[in-house]
């Protein structure tokens, strides 16, 4: 088979794709990592990781913004709404390290997807297939063999894992509202003004809280070299996440994303086996398992759902069509895009 086979049947674009799902499941796996690490390290300050990231975003590409000297698509209040709700996500999911294990927590994330069914049901009138619904289904009943397993029937880790869990679903919600305004604004067309708004408001809302919740807890960190290395490494992984997710979304999709980011799970499992020398319950790999058939039956059905007219734009009709998350990150894990 020579160049012009590969070429001609797009074999070289869906590696290349597949490269870049890849990388994006690795930073967020990085994320996850660096975020536990620095939990184990003593130190409770979810509000001061996610600052540096916001910052780094509002530098970066505010910068191109201000180059390009253009009006906002998009009034500055919503902007100030999806970084107070992309702040909230990220605190209760960076929090819930404190209690839970690096496993449950990116497994619970997961449900940021059930919310972002309901809240474009709801407010931006998107219809969704029968076997979405279905694979939506197999994903919640995976994830409940998690909280099963925390509540002591498989003896998660974390000192209070069933806390850890309660604070990463409240976190979900969040990154679900963020999602789902995500979606809104991608259809204006430019991820840039996205990423350099939501980095310049949730910025402003990291050091508002920050001064509120956690200046005592900084002032009493004995900081160390590896400290200082944990939060350079979420900062620079969760940066990386909110700079490539959009792009991989615009070249291939919500589905290729889902699939590719489905191995960020399995990285936790690793680093929880071999990084933290802790035993996986068998729910675990149950729970895993129906995670995985969930979400690949809601991504191959992705393009069926129906999205009702959503935005009038002129004389032409912008019609939603379903972002998910993982963005993320949670936070990201999901940017969250």
């Amino acid at each position: 088979m020579n160049n012009n086979w590969w070429r001609s049947h797009g074999v070289w674009r869906i590696l290349y794709m597949l490269f870049l799902g890849q990388v994006v499941s690795f930073v967020l796996a990085l994320a996850s990592f660096t975020s536990s690490l620095i939990a184990n390290l003593g130190v409770d300050a979810p509000l001061t990781q996610t600052f540096f990231t916001y910052l780094g975003l509002a530098l970066v590409y505010g910068s191109i913004m201000l180059y390009r000297r253009k009006r906002l698509l998009v009034p500055w209040y919503w902007y100030a709404l999806l970084g107070f709700a992309d702040v909230q996500g990220n605190y209760l999911v960076n929090k819930a390290y404190q209690y839970s294990s690096i496993t449950s927590v990116t497994l619970l994330d997961c449900w940021t997807i059930a919310w972002v069914l309901l809240l474009t049901w709801i407010f931006l009138g998107t219809r969704y297939s029968l076997w979405q619904l279905f694979g939506s289904a197999i994903c919640v009943v995976g994830l409940g063999l998690v909280l099963l397993s925390d509540a002591g029937v498989g003896g998660g880790g974390g000192s209070k894992p069933l806390l850890g869990d309660i604070l990463v679903v409240a976190g979900t919600v969040f990154f679900a509202i963020s999602n789902v305004s995500e979606e809104f604004f991608v259809k204006k067309k430019d991820l840039v003004e996205v990423v350099s708004m939501l980095g310049l408001f949730g910025t402003l809302v990291s050091v508002c809280e920050i001064s509120i919740a956690e200046r005592e807890t900084l002032e009493s960190v004995n900081w160390s070299t590896n400290i200082i290395l944990a939060f350079f490494g979420y900062a620079l992984s969760c940066f990386m996440f909110y700079t490539l997710t959009p792009y991989v979304l615009k070249m291939s999709g919500a589905t290729m994303l889902n699939l590719s980011i489905l191995t960020s799970d399995m990285w936790a499992v690793v680093v929880r086996i071999f990084i933290y020398h802790q035993e996986v319950d068998w729910l675990y790999y149950l729970s895993f398992a129906l995670v995985v058939i969930g979400l690949i039956i809601y991504s191959k059905t992705e393009k069926d759902p129906v999205s009702e007219p959503a935005l009038e734009n002129g004389n032409t009709i912008a019609q939603y069509q379903v972002l998910n998350e993982e963005t993320t990150a949670s936070g990201n894990e999901a940017l969250d895009t």
